[in-house]
């Protein structure tokens, strides 16, 4: 068996979900059109490279401070079918499909909160997930996050831990998926790499290493 990975965020879907989250947020009033703002400056420094996830997920998170999981657990259904569904490149789904037939585990590991996350990776029918661990206290978002983030090199060390419990499970070799230089490190892990739709930094990293190349359309 072998262990596929996506990356979520103008990977599988061709946007950011946790912009298209926030601007959901804005228009039921939840959100303000200043922290859209906030959050798309910050999104250049990600772009860039540069980008304190830290400070990224405590902005982004800053709405839900104090909201019943519950409640929060019912917009984001609603946010998933109205925002993300939509915006899953056809390819992408095909993808996930021949991995799945050929009997591999498809995980996705986004530099997302897990409240997102999670349920998207339930809706595209994948294995699993590993994406920034957002803190609840007595079933309510405390508005911070919890353990390493998958951003970066993390995304490798929450696979190491998340393999090493996988007790039942071994896998042969390892598919990445990604759109992003930020993903360098988990590209580089697998023995089989594909960037999507890279910008001319990656497109020329994928060809110096050999890795395929994928162009995909919505």
């Amino acid at each position: 068996m072998d262990l596929a990975l996506f990356d979520l965020d103008e990977t599988l879907i061709c946007d950011d979900s946790t912009s298209l989250w926030l601007r959901w947020l804005a228009s039921q009033g939840f959100a303000t059109n200043d922290l859209i703002d906030e959050e798309q400056a910050l999104m250049a420094q990600y772009y860039a490279g540069t980008l304190s996830i830290e400070e990224y997920m405590n902005k982004t998170l800053a709405p839900l401070a104090g909201m019943a999981t519950m409640t929060v657990d019912g917009w984001v259904r609603r946010f998933i079918h109205r925002d993300i569904m939509p915006r899953v490149f056809p390819a992408a789904r095909e993808r996930i499909q021949w991995h799945q037939q050929r009997g591999d585990n498809v995980m996705i590991i986004s530099a997302s909160g897990e409240h997102l996350v999670i349920p998207i990776a339930e809706r595209l029918g994948a294995y699993g997930a590993l994406a920034i661990g957002v803190e609840v206290v007595n079933d309510r978002y405390s508005g911070l996050t919890y353990g390493t983030m998958t951003y970066k090199e993390g995304k490798v060390t929450r696979l190491t831990d998340w393999k090493a419990l996988q007790e039942d499970e071994t896998y042969n070799r390892t598919w990445a998926y990604s759109d992003s230089m930020n993903d360098l490190p988990l590209l580089a892990l697998a023995d089989h790499a594909h960037v999507i739709n890279p910008d001319a930094l990656l497109h020329q990293e994928a060809l110096d290493r050999g890795w395929e190349v994928c162009r995909w359309v919505r």
